[in-house]
């Protein structure tokens, strides 16, 4: 149970409030990744930070990058707020990593970034219908955009985790998000209501 910036509870429940209709939820299972994913991709085009050889049978070398730096943040920042699936959370950012530049060294930029775009034009919009048509809240973004984007990747893999495999953190975590969750639903449609009468 973090504090403060690590405190996994709160920010589940910041992200929960905005994301309690199934449709927009699986909405952004299929989508929160593949935006991590192929904004890797782009970053892979950066200048090189590090240049770090290895010798195992053959001339192979980690290029080191925006990219990584991007990957490397959020997988440590998952492993802070959870260490079982922050672990896992960690993992898959540095596969993205890696399979980010196999895919931006074979498409080359000139290819990568209308590949990017499109796929992150599709996703995004996949992502404000799930918020306009299904949830009819506005995305979390425009509450808090640092936290709605450093966080949504590891809170779709946090419903996977306990939708498919019953997981929680810690004993209770999912009753006192959920109470926090209401809290802030009530308090949101309370001044939606007075906004509108």
């Amino acid at each position: 149970m973090g504090k403060g910036l690590f405190d996994l509870e709160k920010h589940f429940a910041f992200y929960g409030a905005y994301h309690s209709n199934p449709t927009n939820v699986l909405i952004h299972m299929l989508f929160v990744w593949p935006i991590f994913y192929t904004s890797l991709v782009l970053l892979q085009f950066t200048p090189l930070l590090l240049h770090l050889p290895l010798r195992l049978g053959g001339e192979l070398a980690l290029n080191l990058n925006f990219a990584f730096v991007f990957a490397f943040i959020y997988a440590l920042f998952y492993v802070f707020m959870d260490k079982k699936a922050g672990s896992l959370a960690a993992l898959l950012c540095m596969l993205c990593w890696l399979a980010s530049d196999a895919l931006a060294a074979r498409l080359g930029f000139s290819l990568a970034w209308k590949v990017v775009l499109a796929a992150q034009l599709f996703c995004w919009t996949g992502q404000f219908i799930g918020h306009g048509v299904f949830e009819k809240r506005a995305p979390a973004l425009l509450d808090n955009l640092t936290q709605a984007f450093l966080m949504a990747p590891f809170f779709v893999l946090l419903e996977v985790l306990q939708n498919f495999f019953g997981y929680e953190p810690y004993p209770g975590f999912h009753a006192s998000v959920h109470a926090k969750i209401e809290a802030d639903r009530k308090e949101w449609e309370a001044s939606k209501a007075k906004k509108t009468s």
